[in-house]
């Protein structure tokens, strides 16, 4: 691997337990000033505070999100968006450049596919195009890629799923987000079936803190190497400290129990 990019991607991924903890923070383009984005500075710094170990915005907000102060945090801009005014969302368009993320600082690039959509082809166009442009300049890049189209009857079906991270990986990701399929075993097929590093995302909102940190867990358990959730975690009322506790599964090795101690509930 490229020196620049081994050198960049230990800033988003621990280099000692090999997993991450990223927060993406994307969500306006889709949804508009959602909760817990309103401040963009305090949002950071709070998942910061937890030891996040990077954050994923689009170019306009990395002025806007940068402290100035305080501890470090990986920095992914991300390339792709789409609103959710429009009936083709899951039509994903470039809205910047490998070039735009290495002037605003980052140390990492994201893409986002939905495979299954009427327009895959152009996504993976896109894809193909980005990565070839990270690997040239020694950027790592985060392929996000679900299954969303007419065809897909389960979008978190364990052969669908691993289809997902297997084409990431095919096409030059460095590390693949994908939905998480609700089990060890069938999770367990879709990392074995990856090559680089796999990371859960968080989806929709989910019924309860422990619910979160037991598919953080698993996840995990069946070979996954962090995770990359956004609501669950910029939107909860003990947003720090459920960092921390999602830091001290990933990073640590605690129990869901030991983690519900750290979140205080």
């Amino acid at each position: 691997m490229n020196i620049g990019k081994t050198i960049r991607l230990e800033r988003i991924v621990n280099r000692e337990t090999g997993r991450t903890i990223i927060v993406p923070m994307d969500h306006g383009v889709t949804m508009g000033a959602v909760g817990g984005l309103i401040n963009m500075r305090e949002a950071v710094s709070d998942v910061v505070a937890g030891g996040a170990d990077a954050v994923l915005l689009h170019k306009g907000l990395v002025g806007c999100a940068h402290r100035g102060s305080g501890q470090d945090v990986g920095l992914i801009v991300h390339l792709s968006a789409s609103t959710s005014l429009t009936p083709n969302g899951n039509t994903k368009a470039l809205v910047a450049t490998v070039e735009e993320g290495i002037r605003l600082g980052a140390d990492c690039i994201s893409v986002h596919v939905n495979l299954g959509d009427p327009e895959e082809g152009r996504m993976l166009a896109d894809f193909g195009r980005v990565s070839d442009l990270c690997e040239r300049w020694g950027m790592p890049l985060l392929a996000m890629l679900y299954a969303r189209g007419p065809k897909i009857s389960n979008p978190f079906d364990g052969d669908v799923v691993a289809h997902c991270a297997r084409v990431g990986a095919e096409l030059g990701a460095d590390i693949v987000k994908v939905p998480y399929t609700g089990t060890i075993e069938s999770f367990r097929k879709v990392t074995e079936a990856c090559c680089v590093p796999v990371v859960i995302a968080g989806g929709e909102k989910v019924d309860s803190t422990r619910r979160l940190l037991e598919i953080v867990h698993d996840s995990l358990q069946a070979g996954g190497s962090g995770l990359s959730v956004g609501r669950n975690v910029f939107q909860h009322p003990r947003r720090k400290q459920l960092v921390r506790a999602l830091r001290s599964i990933v990073h640590e090795g605690s129990s869901v129990e030991e983690a519900m101690a750290i979140v205080g509930e």
